[in-house]
């Protein structure tokens, strides 16, 4: 069950509430080259992204982003964008409102605001603006740059009590202050609960849901998850996973990142991609059909279940555009495609569609289950061929329209 929380409108797209978690992404062109920062927005879109944030950190940057939404405008796409302020947002969203009107979301930082009274004014300045304009934020605490002042404001008290934390713990309880704190100061200003998302990175994953487990306790805010700087590769995608998948499985969390460091020539929208495949693996959304397939053993020294699990993974992919607008709900579909008769039966059954291969020394012949029926046997050389045309036949008899 998701936590309940107060939804937050970022353009037409609402987070939190009764609302499935979204998917976020950030490009990593600089914002003042317009033509490629707005092409990668677009990839980002097309893979799946519901909204993207852009770092907007000068006056070039700011002096852009009017131009990327109206392109992006021309394209017929109205994907929200969030404008990642650090330092100097205040002075920059006075100074180009333009760029603040374009801008569908602040991210704020409260450690990156400057120190002691200037970093309320800062803050200050920039909820105003957000207030003026009609935009929420997201209070972005990060370990990586907490307000030192606080920090020691924390160890100090905790000198003193009679069983002190750790430094670390500390540290831990210091970012969800930050965070907590700068949500009780917009709210002073006049900003409402449907205005605001919360998040607090770190980029260990126990660290991450303790963190977030204060932080659902303490606000009613929306969350945005994610695992900062979590690395690359695999490394960094089971990092993120780990972290994600208790919180979001215990209701907590409504917009997502997958903070990965992208492999030199590797296409930014890897972590979109991810993102989706964590929330589907965890049954809350489906974006593509879904393929079940055995990691193989003794009993299947052929190669061909797994070519074949490659084979019709790689026709779903290329079919999907089509199907979505075809066949409504087809991201929910899923197919089978299994090595032996030890599990193969029974996981066809268990799948919309399957098909289940021979193993060694079986008899070679391939029962295909659709709806846990017993749909056909196939057997010889098309036997590929024949299941991709039996499994087409199978997405137009379930989910067409008609």
């Amino acid at each position: 069950m998701r936590r309940p929380t107060p939804t937050v409108w970022v353009g037409r797209l609402p987070l939190g509430g009764a609302h499935p978690v979204a998917v976020q992404s950030m490009t990593n062109t600089p914002t003042r080259e317009v033509e490629a920062t707005t092409e990668q927005v677009l990839a980002l879109y097309r893979a799946g992204s519901e909204l993207v944030r852009l770092t907007v950190n000068d006056e070039e940057a700011a002096q852009a982003v009017p131009e990327i939404k109206r392109r992006l405008g021309e394209e017929g796409v109205e994907v929200p964008l969030v404008g990642d302020f650090h330092f100097n947002g205040h002075l920059l969203l006075r100074r180009y409102p333009r760029m603040a009107e374009a801008l569908d979301k602040f991210r704020i930082n409260p450690g990156t605001l400057g120190r002691g009274r200037h970093k309320d004014e800062n803050f200050q300045e920039m909820v105003r603006i957000a207030l003026d304009l009609g935009k929420p934020i997201r209070i972005g605490a990060n370990w990586g740059s907490l307000d030192p002042a606080l920090l020691t404001e924390l160890m100090e008290a905790n000198a003193r009590r009679p069983e002190p934390k750790s430094a670390h713990e500390v540290l831990l309880e210091a970012l969800v202050e930050s965070a907590v704190r700068a949500y009780e100061a917009a709210r002073e200003l006049g900003l409402g609960e449907d205005r605001i998302v919360l998040s607090a990175k770190v980029s260990k994953a126990p660290d991450l849901v303790w963190v977030y487990r204060e932080l659902a306790r303490r606000t009613p805010a929306p969350l945005h998850l994610g695992l900062t700087e979590a690395g690359m590769g695999v490394k960094g995608m089971v990092a993120s996973t780990a972290a994600l998948a208790p919180l979001l499985l215990e209701g907590i969390g409504d917009t997502i990142r997958i903070s990965l460091t992208p492999a030199p020539g590797e296409p930014r929208t890897k972590e979109v991609e991810v993102a989706q495949e964590i929330l589907q693996a965890l049954g809350l959304r489906s974006f593509a059909p879904e393929v079940t397939s055995c990691p193989g053993c003794g009993r299947t020294k052929s190669t061909f279940f797994q070519e074949l699990a490659g084979t019709v993974g790689a026709y779903l992919r290329a079919k999907l555009p089509e199907w979505r607008e075809r066949y409504p709900g087809v991201e929910e579909l899923r197919v089978a495609v299994m090595g032996c008769v030890v599990n193969g039966p029974g996981e066809s059954r268990h799948a919309h569609i399957g098909i289940s291969l021979p193993g060694s020394g079986e008899e070679p012949k391939a029962p295909v289950y659709a709806d846990g029926q017993l749909l056909t046997i196939l057997k010889g050389e098309n036997l590929a061929q024949d299941f991709l045309d039996i499994l087409e036949d199978y997405v137009e008899r379930r989910f067409s329209k008609a």
